[in-house]
């Protein structure tokens, strides 16, 4: 039986939850009711860590409330009342590859009048990725960010999201995936104008600001939900879209990946080990601001939708 994560509070410690069906669940209330005392003192982020052994007492749980959801009644919530977190609240490292769809890449090579390499792993170029910030730059789905002080770029980017299970050192891309948890929803909110210091030397090569740029608190929305890899089939088909206060924006497919989620994998786990609750952001696809030079501002909500992983919506403020 299918089933989908979840982190939710508000005023106290984050709550793990699941879904099975339509109903939304306690995932503690769920585990006391089977007597699976380890799952219910579980947060999203301790099943990672142990996700292999994990998944088996998720499936049992999932099993029963298909079986017969009355019995878990009291362990039911309103999901339109949750404070919904993103699903992790202690990620790894949050890796994020750059310029990975074929139409964003062609986008962008039209609208700044560039010749941009449009297959660079024809050309031997390897995969190309930054880092996001930790904790503090996450942000659940119906989350208010706060507009970053001394911008005006501010830009969207709908991505999908990975989130490591199993250590990985050295993969090949024919077992990458067997390291895969599963996928999240992902925005990676980016402050355009804070890319390049202020005052610094074009010709010098301390001039660009990867951190001001890609990291400060919310620019990194994920969820709704956490949906495990076995109910995704393959990450190179799934449909990605992103609106602003309801006009579409990015309309995709992750089959327009460059390097798909297998090679990102094997290339970053050839030259750093990754570890159960690291996040992978996989790129974004045509269709962002800066492409037309139209950007966020106070007030403006974006929504990101993946087929099969829910829509996350972020109002920023």
């Amino acid at each position: 039986m299918k089933y989908q994560l979840f982190t939710y509070g508000s005023g106290r410690a984050p709550q793990a939850g699941i879904v099975v069906g339509n109903a939304w669940l306690s995932l503690a209330g769920v585990a006391d009711r089977t007597g699976q005392a380890t799952l219910a003192r579980s947060s999203v982020d301790d099943l990672l860590q142990r996700w292999e052994t994990s998944q088996s007492a998720l499936r049992r749980l999932a099993n029963a409330v298909a079986e017969d959801a009355a019995v878990f009644s009291d362990a039911a919530l309103d999901a339109a009342q949750l404070t919904l977190l993103a699903p992790l609240t202690r990620p790894g490292v949050i890796y994020a590859a750059g310029a990975n769809y074929r139409d964003h890449v062609a986008a962008m090579s039209s609208a700044f009048n560039m010749k941009l390499v449009l297959d660079p792993k024809g050309v031997g170029i390897a995969p190309w990725h930054f880092l996001k910030g930790g904790a503090a730059n996450l942000s659940g789905h119906r989350g208010e960010v706060a507009f970053p002080a001394r911008t005006q770029r501010l830009d969207w980017e709908a991505e999908l999201a990975v989130v490591i299970g199993r250590h990985a050192s050295g993969v090949t891309v024919g077992s990458a995936l067997d390291h895969v948890a599963g996928y999240m929803c992902a925005n990676d909110l980016s402050a355009r104008d804070h890319f390049v210091r202020d005052k610094a030397d074009p010709s010098s090569p301390f001039r660009y600001d990867w951190i001001g740029h890609k990291s400060f608190n919310g620019s990194c929305p994920l969820g709704p939900v956490f949906t495990p890899a076995e109910f995704v089939g393959s990450p190179e088909n799934l449909h990605i879209k992103l609106w602003v206060n309801g006009e579409i924006r990015q309309d995709s497919n992750t089959s327009n990946h460059l390097y798909n989620v297998a090679e990102q994998i094997a290339h970053l786990s050839e030259r750093t080990d990754l570890y159960p609750g690291d996040v992978i952001l996989t790129g974004t696809p045509a269709g962002v601001g800066m492409e037309s030079g139209v950007f966020l501002k106070r007030g403006d909500v974006t929504k990101v939708w993946i087929d099969g992983l829910g829509e996350l919506e972020t109002r920023i403020v």
